[in-house]
């Protein structure tokens, strides 16, 4: 598989770029929209990524305003804009999904790293397609979804994971699942040694780490899931963490990505070094009945 199209990578990085330009040119949001048609609403959300700016006469109009008068610096963004309004491949099953999960995924589709920690759950980008499914059909008379909800979700959730095996670039993946995600039951035995075997497989990846964090651990805990997506040096390293209501939280805010960061940095020294992953993995394969 070849390294990925990434429209919502361009978008994110030209927002980037776009927000410190303007506090370069001491603008607020208020002031840079003034003779614009569009709001200040917007301008945020071109800035955060979440929208793309589309017309290239207004990103010419801003960042002359912005005072970048250099045409080869001017052509260069407005060629990342033109990829940017691109259309990612959830775009036809974006009316699908759950709410924020098309902005997470362009974020996801965008990292060049993401480490993440499940304390219930094995992980989405580890999941096989029968324990994906197993999980989403347990979950649909709670949840009051369809059975076409639960193929597409399945669909998106594999597609996904082709991010690790992919040829060029494969993602760069962390992962640390506490042990009573493991242990937790999906279907039967017969798809948890599936599961297993899945994660040994992938772990033994260049590009992915996996830790176990044992339940009889004294050391620090986080009771919550979340994710840590690096986007590389032109764009801001994001949290994105799960809520209850089935939508995701997503924050690029530096005190909020230092606090995630130092506890993916605890727990990790508090789980099994990886090379202990697959024994881990083959006894939990051993035990289950």
């Amino acid at each position: 598989m070849a390294a990925p199209h990434r429209p919502t990578a361009r978008r994110i990085a030209l927002g980037h770029e776009l927000r410190e330009l303007r506090k370069r040119a001491r603008l607020s949001i208020q002031d840079a929209v003034q003779g614009f048609s569009f709001s200040d609403t917007k301008l945020q959300r071109v800035e955060t990524g979440l929208q793309d700016l589309r017309s290239a006469s207004d990103l010419r109009k801003l960042l002359t305003l912005y005072g970048v008068t250099d045409e080869e610096e001017v052509e260069r963004l407005v060629a990342v804009q033109r990829e940017a309004s691109s259309r990612e491949w959830w775009t036809p099953l974006a009316t699908e999904l759950t709410p924020g999960m098309p902005r997470f995924l362009g974020i996801e589709a965008a990292a060049q790293e993401i480490r993440a920690y499940n304390p219930t759950l094995i992980l989405g980008l580890l999941q096989t397609e029968a324990y994906a499914r197993t999980r989403h059909v347990s979950a649909k008379p709670l949840d009051e979804t369809t059975t076409e909800f639960v193929e597409q979700s399945v669909e998106v959730r594999m597609r996904r994971k082709e991010a690790l095996t992919r040829d060029e670039d494969p993602l760069r993946f962390w992962a640390i699942l506490y042990e009573p995600a493991l242990r937790h039951i999906v279907g039967d035995a017969e798809l948890m040694r599936e599961q297993y075997d899945e994660i040994a497989k992938l772990a033994a990846l260049d590009n992915v780490t996996v830790q176990v964090l044992p339940q009889t651990m004294r050391g620090y805990l986080f009771a919550h899931n979340f994710s840590i997506l690096l986007l590389g040096d032109t764009m801001p390293t994001t949290i994105q963490v799960d809520t209850a209501f089935g939508t995701s939280s997503i924050s690029d805010k530096r005190r909020e990505v230092g606090r995630f960061s130092r506890q993916f940095d605890a727990l990790s020294r508090s789980a099994l070094p990886p090379e202990d992953t697959p024994r881990f993995l083959h006894q939990l394969s051993r035990e289950i009945t």
